[in-house]
């Protein structure tokens, strides 16, 4: 995608209304006058996300059913990431020059687009059922339901995250398995730390302290979903939080920070190097390991697990974070784009084997619920069994919430709990209440 200026958009936006051609990101029409009636082309824009791997996806499925579909023309480009992807499709959608379609929407950003107007309920439009059906996805996508009851995001690819543990260093300890329990957990710290005294802790990880909202992806949001069910924590504008689960979190946190368990400070990859024993891993982390760590072997030297869950409760019924991005369709886009855009989804999702081709390409797991059982995957995962766990719990991936200050909100939670709570600054019973009540005043 090319960078333009405000004028220049908006220029272009004019251009294509006196042409009726595709001179904007909108896409048009092409024919005489007639608005796609018989004999016009239909041209879409679809932006993809600023990845090769991923624009070179798209770009092969477009023209697939372009040469099927002589009627649409497909128009693949790369959003643009100055200063982010998110601020490049609010400054089109301001000019007039949104795209028709665009991936690379996690759930929060797209309750701001939602909040405004900007996209379609694509629940509203003919043949997004058929997508969730014959993609397999029922489980997958419920989740994603707005508060509203609408369906603004099709997810395209699920991380269902996972915990990473050093086996190697659990073998020494006597376990020749992952525990899976909260006291389970801090009874093996207190081993770890007869041991190894301040040479290995259970979680070395500086973000554990830093109050960034991301972070609370990758530690506070796994914990919680596993300990809740999957709870949605936020729903739209009202704060549904599960009070006992959210404080035997940071009460799990609180009882590791007295063990010792915990170094919130910078150091050098803590898990590959052995000085921490659990982590968040999500699956985009093996190529980095083979080319980095090739000593690190799934199986023989590592484990992945799903989050731990607190006492009394069934490790298999443990929930997680599912870091996950979708594809929408643009409230501006005509009627004829809407219906050629969820037409193409429809066709792409149709097949298992172009989700396959994704997955093999992209190492990004697709929305699906039967990524362990569909023989379409299965060469995929034996050449790479580490990817097996994250295909198993795409079914139970909890994705962000949706609401439109998803950055602040999570910030709360590191500065009025999470973090407090790690640092010893506050009770987990304190830091849930105050977190709740500065939360449900920013909801106001």
């Amino acid at each position: 995608m090319m960078r333009k200026s405000l004028g220049a958009l908006l220029l272009a936006a004019v251009a294509a209304t006196m042409l009726s051609a595709c001179s904007t990101g909108q896409g048009s029409t092409e024919s005489s006058g007639n608005g796609g009636a018989s004999g016009g082309v239909t041209t879409i824009e679809f932006w993809a996300a600023p990845n090769p791997t991923q624009q070179a996806y798209w770009q092969e499925m477009a023209k697939a059913y372009e040469s099927e579909h002589s009627n649409v023309k497909i128009n693949v480009s790369a959003i643009k990431e100055s200063p982010t992807s998110e601020a490049s499709i609010q400054s089109a959608i301001a000019a007039k020059s949104a795209p028709t379609m665009s991936e690379n929407i996690n759930r929060g950003f797209g309750a701001q687009l939602a909040d405004s107007k900007a996209l379609v309920p694509l629940d509203t439009l003919d043949g997004f059922q058929d997508i969730v059906k014959e993609r397999n996805m029922n489980s997958t996508i419920e989740p994603w339901k707005f508060a509203d009851g609408h369906q603004y995001v099709l997810p395209i690819y699920s991380n269902a995250m996972l915990f990473g543990w050093r086996l190697d260093v659990l073998k020494e300890l006597g376990y020749n398995e992952p525990p899976q329990t909260y006291s389970e957990i801090v009874e093996l710290t207190k081993k770890l730390k007869d041991k190894y005294g301040d040479q290995k802790y259970l979680w070395a990880k500086a973000d554990l302290a830093d109050p960034t909202a991301w972070k609370r992806w990758f530690d506070f949001y796994m914990l919680y979903n596993a300990a809740s069910g999957g709870n949605k924590f936020i729903e739209g504008s009202r704060f549904t939080g599960d009070r006992k689960a959210g404080e035997e979190v940071l009460a799990f946190m609180d009882d590791l920070r007295k063990a010792n368990g915990l170094l919130a400070r910078q150091v050098t990859d803590p898990f590959e190097n052995g000085v921490g024993v659990f982590t968040d891993v999500g699956p985009w982390t093996f190529t980095t390991w083979k080319e980095k760590y090739p000593n690190l072997k799934y199986g023989d030297n590592f484990a992945l697990t799903m989050p731990p869950v607190p006492d009394g409760m069934d490790p298999k019924d443990s929930k997680t974070f599912a870091d996950t991005k979708g594809l929408v369709i643009y409230a501006s886009a005509t009627k004829e784009q809407q219906a050629a855009a969820i037409d193409f989804i429809k066709w792409v999702y149709s097949d298992a084997a172009n989700d396959a081709k994704w997955f093999e390409q992209t190492n990004l797991p697709p929305a699906r619920d039967d990524l362990k059982t569909n023989d379409s995957f299965k060469a995929i995962l034996d050449k790479q069994p580490e990817l097996k766990p994250y295909a198993e719990n795409v079914p139970n991936a909890i994705p962000p919430m949706d609401n439109a200050k998803y950055n602040d909100l999570q910030t709360i939670i590191g500065t009025e709990a999470f973090n407090k709570v790690v640092k010893g600054q506050i009770s987990p019973a304190e830091g849930w209440a105050n977190m709740q009540k500065a939360i449900e005043g920013a909801l106001q």
